[in-house]
């Protein structure tokens, strides 16, 4: 097992002076599968007018990286803050409180507290990660809420050229044609609204979790937001190509992209495609158009938060699950160590603390027509977090005591975390750059070159675990012998390296661990090795 650096923790005297300890509400927002391709996050494409509304009036967080590209094991290690090589998940097919250890949720802790928990869509992998209940009633005051027209994801629902149904990967539909005239973010948003106006009156605080499908595939949005990013607007990822020096162990595949009938049309040869360009162009087109989607289903949100006069007793997350490429090293979907599938977006608005309530005139949320205008933001933290610190900030934040960090090892421990209260960085503006900032992530592999399980191989056949490292000045990865049966990682057996320098290389194109490695001084590595923790150290 990988060795992390204990979290920084609050000094209580000081900690206190933060916050005040008035318990507040939590909204709870999750994309699937977004990165950070936001406005907010300086991308230049998108429209995402009401996530940038809600980032103008908030915490931001620019560098912040999940534990595991994947969906259930992500989830699961935000939402209990441990790391995956604690919750022993790395696939969908365990149930943590069995396979490793009955660890507390984030929604649990607050439920423990005297909070009314609600679950609305994806928030916890649905089956049997979260025991096919959404991990009720551990974490949930009421069964999790999913969408009836979820159903219909995985079903023919897309009108392709030949005038037929299909299973395709782009999939924008005229919604009034679509089951029940409706789609499961609708869905999901309208139920949510309702949970909130149930809550507007109640004397018990309330902690509602809210998860959007999208813009995970496939791409089943309404029709209507392609014409936001007309396809002769629409440019290539700078960096189509796969890395000339990027080890056979690190590449994904992206199966799930290759079993869409309108992908399995291109014939395109395994493992490396390419895509054609033209497609390309079509998949990043309906990608943008599915997060502005999203963005005026958080807008219909925000705008019921506020006529329900809830905004200044509410603190508002809004996070992402992992990222997803977009053509970047020749790779789509999730599925690796890579900046554009780790780094997610984590937005913090806390009233009183990130904007001034007194400032708001009328309303501090309004709806923002995606197809009109776009605000921005410079209350931002630029040194690295991860996802594990979501569960210790947020309790902090909503006047909760912050679990302790956990021991080295915690199999035992209920109730601790893995990851660091981020609350100290709300009150002041970040001074420095944090040299000992380093965030973890990891993926599986089942062989050294790439497979047909590559993407999302079953515990049993993991046999390659990749760690990596991100902190200001690289992305250091090794993957390293992993034995499933045991969950041991042999650190001497290691099958390839990577190394990015991210001053020259931002984008992670050159890779340069084995000609640093290949001297035996070692001047450079060393050097930048030296900043992080004696454990952390020790363990790569």
């Amino acid at each position: 097992r990988i060795i992390h650096p204990p979290p920084k923790v609050l000094n209580s005297e000081a900690s206190r002076f933060i916050f005040a300890v008035e318990r507040k509400n939590v909204l709870f927002i999750m994309a699937d599968d977004l990165r950070t391709s936001l406005g907010c996050y300086d991308d230049s494409v998108v429209k995402s007018p009401n996530i940038d509304q809600l980032a103008s009036k908030s915490h931001v967080f620019l560098n912040a990286y999940a534990q595991q590209a994947v969906c259930a094991p992500s989830r699961i290690s935000m939402l209990t803050s441990r790391r995956p090589d604690t919750t022993r998940l790395y696939d969908f097919n365990s149930y943590w409180r069995v396979h490793s250890g009955n660890y507390t949720t984030l929604p649990q802790y607050f439920k423990s507290k005297g909070y009314f928990t609600m679950s609305v869509g994806k928030v916890f992998h649905p089956g049997i990660a979260s025991n096919h209940t959404d991990d009720y009633p551990y974490s949930w005051s009421i069964p999790a809420y999913h969408p009836a027209s979820y159903r219909f994801e995985k079903e023919k629902m897309c009108r392709g050229e030949d005038g037929k149904l299909h299973i395709n990967l782009l999939c924008a539909v005229n919604v009034t044609e679509q089951p029940g005239g409706t789609l499961p973010d609708l869905e999901s948003t309208d139920e949510a609204v309702r949970l909130l106006k149930s809550r507007a009156n109640s004397h018990d605080p309330f902690f509602l979790a809210v998860g959007f499908h999208k813009p995970h595939i496939p791409f089943r949005i309404p029709q209507e937001y392609l014409s936001l990013y007309p396809l002769d607007k629409m440019t290539l990822a700078p960096d189509p190509d796969v890395p000339k020096l990027l080890p056979p162990v690190a590449y994904n595949p992206w199966m799930d992209v290759r079993k869409r009938e309108d992908v399995q049309k291109l014939n395109i040869s395994f493992p490396y495609g390419p895509i054609p360009k033209d497609f390309q162009l079509r998949i990043r087109q309906h990608y943008y158009a599915a997060v502005s989607y999203v963005d005026s289903q958080v807008g219909r949100l925000l705008s019921a938060l506020d006529e329900l006069q809830l905004t200044n007793s509410t603190v508002v997350v809004f996070t992402s699950d992992h990222g997803w490429s977009l053509g970047e090293h020749g790779e789509w979907a999730k599925y690796s160590n890579f900046d554009v599938t780790t780094r997610v977006p984590l937005i913090f608005f806390v009233p009183g603390v990130t904007t001034n309530c007194n400032q708001w005139k009328t309303s501090a949320f309004p709806f923002i027509d995606v197809f009109s205008q776009s605000d921005h933001n410079d209350k931002v933290v630029r040194n690295m977090v991860e996802l594990v610190d979501v569960f210790p900030t947020v309790s902090h934040l909503a006047g909760l005591s912050a679990p302790q960090h956990c021991p080295e090892v915690s199999f035992q421990k209920e109730l601790c975390t893995e990851g660091h209260n981020r609350a100290s960085t709300f009150r002041f503006r970040e001074g420095r750059r944090d040299e000992e900032g380093v965030a973890f992530s990891q993926y599986p592999r089942p062989a050294d070159t790439p497979q047909v399980n590559s993407d999302l191989p079953d515990l049993k056949d993991i046999k390659v675990m990749g760690y990596s490292l991100r902190t200001w000045d690289y992305r250091y990865t090794l993957w390293l012998g992993f034995n499933p049966k045991t969950f041991q990682v042999n650190v001497s057996d290691v099958h390839a390296g990577e190394l990015y320098m991210l001053e020259d290389d931002p984008s992670q194109d050159n890779n340069t661990y084995n000609s640093i490695f290949s001297d035996s001084d070692h001047t450079v590595v060393m050097k930048k090795m030296a900043s992080l923790p004696p454990v952390s150290r020790n363990s790569f």
